[in-house]
């Protein structure tokens, strides 16, 4: 195999076979500093002009109906209506017709009442084209909690007003290389709140959260080979789970939580084994003569997706958990590689080489239809969110590398441009609440 198979292979000290190309995709990029911001482009089909009045009483450090704004801001499906001078706590009586005056559908507005170290937070939505109340909750918690809470009471929102579950309190996790040294970081869905769950001086890859997101596996390369880990974010204890002769990589969760696919090299060529996640009960799922790698359980657990060169060029095929004949399902350009399942199992993202360029492109899993989402050139390692409704990448943009996310219909699209260093290989957290 030659070395136009690599995302990384324009840069010439980054070749090398399918195998290791995706085991170190942008570990050659050009180091660069980026300042916090988040930029916005686009804007949904459907938007909701909506107003988030100030929450009364709260503190000035955790300005939540400003955190609120921003989740809802980001989607593209929201118009924010002016509600400076409101005024409002949770008792307040609402003039909907002013509201309406102003340009609002729905108005968000509380309050936050400080007891000791505890903060209660009152919150209200309402339909104010109906003159209803749409949604009312208390939540609790410490001052250094209150941007979650903000987080899920636009959760609330956003499924209230659309009918889709929210994401903003989820967590992303993603590598982060600054020079020789690589740290694993998880962040809020915004990249706010970054923390980092490993450091280390050898490289580490292919980060993917348990379904339940107390764990994480990933590849550590600290022992001069690589090895597939699980660590528990609670207590940070880790343990190898794959740690056979040759290389061992890629690991994904099934959705059971209970079983992880690998893929390993103990036999001479790359193949994809299936391994409980304590480390027991190793399976090969099928004998092929060329490399399959990057396998990814589909939503009802009962078949791979996965790269592999067997047709020649890269592409995506997919196989029962119990073996049998693998069947390729990407057809649309010579090169694809990266694939995820959408959660409700109808779409397949991963990234495609075409012109030149690394893009990332959706595919109705039934009709075969294809959408490319992003314009490259190096969009790489694409992490659909627990919703189905946006998918999160690394790409290069003005000679930054930084964290995007697009909209599944690819109208709207946002960068994260929050850190310092090469970030690379996110991959979105599932809901947990």
């Amino acid at each position: 195999m030659n070395a136009t198979l690599s995302p990384n292979a324009k840069r010439s000290t980054c070749f090398g076979t399918l195998a290791a190309v995706l085991t170190t995709a942008m570990l050659c990029s050009q180091n660069v500093q980026a300042q916090l911001r988040v930029d916005i482009s686009g804007v949904g089909a459907t938007q909701y002009p909506i107003a988030v009045a100030d929450f009364q009483n709260t503190p000035a450090a955790q300005p939540i109906a400003e955190i609120i704004r921003a989740d809802l801001n980001r989607t593209g499906q929201f118009q924010l209506v002016n509600a400076t001078g409101a005024n409002l706590n949770s008792d307040s009586v609402i003039d909907a017709e002013a509201w309406r005056n102003r340009g609002a559908d729905y108005l968000a507005y509380g309050s936050v009442n400080q007891t000791g170290g505890q903060y209660n937070i009152t919150y209200r939505l309402v339909d104010v084209v109906n003159n209803v109340e749409m949604d009312g909750i208390a939540f609790a918690g410490n001052e250094q909690e209150l941007r979650r809470l903000s987080h899920r009471i636009a959760d609330r929102i956003y499924e209230k007003i659309t009918g889709v579950r929210g994401v903003f309190s989820t967590r992303i996790a993603y590598v982060l290389q600054t020079g020789d040294n690589y740290e694993l970081q998880i962040a809020d869905a915004d990249g706010q709140n970054p923390q980092v769950m490993l450091r280390s001086k050898s490289s580490i890859i292919s980060p993917a959260w348990s379904p339940d997101g107390s764990q994480i596996a990933y590849v550590s390369f600290e022992t001069e080979k690589p090895v597939v880990y699980v660590q528990t974010l609670a207590t940070g204890k880790r343990e190898p789970v794959a740690n056979f002769k040759g290389n061992n990589s890629a690991p994904s969760w099934a959705p059971s939580g209970n079983q992880l696919a690998v893929v390993l090299s103990r036999d001479g060529i790359s193949q994809i084994y299936t391994i409980n996640s304590d480390g027991s009960g190793l399976r090969r799922v099928m004998r092929s003569p060329l490399i399959d790698t990057e396998p990814a359980y589909t939503p009802d657990g009962g078949s791979l997706v996965f790269t592999s060169d067997r047709g020649g060029n890269p592409q995506i095929y997919q196989v029962g958990l119990n073996g049998g004949d693998a069947r390729r399902i990407t057809f649309n350009g010579s090169y694809n590689i990266s694939p995820e399942v959408s959660p409700d199992g109808n779409s397949l993202v991963y990234v495609t080489r075409r012109n030149g360029a690394y893009r990332i492109a959706l595919q109705n899993m039934q009709t075969g239809s294809e959408q490319l989402l992003t314009t490259g050139p190096d969009d790489l390692s694409p992490s659909f969110a627990p919703n189905g409704m946006q998918v999160l990448y690394s790409s290069v943009q003005g000679g930054r590398s930084v964290l995007a996310v697009t909209s599944v219909d690819g109208r709207v699209r946002q960068t994260l441009s929050s850190l310092n260093g090469q970030v690379r290989e996110p991959t979105w957290g599932p809901f947990t609440n």
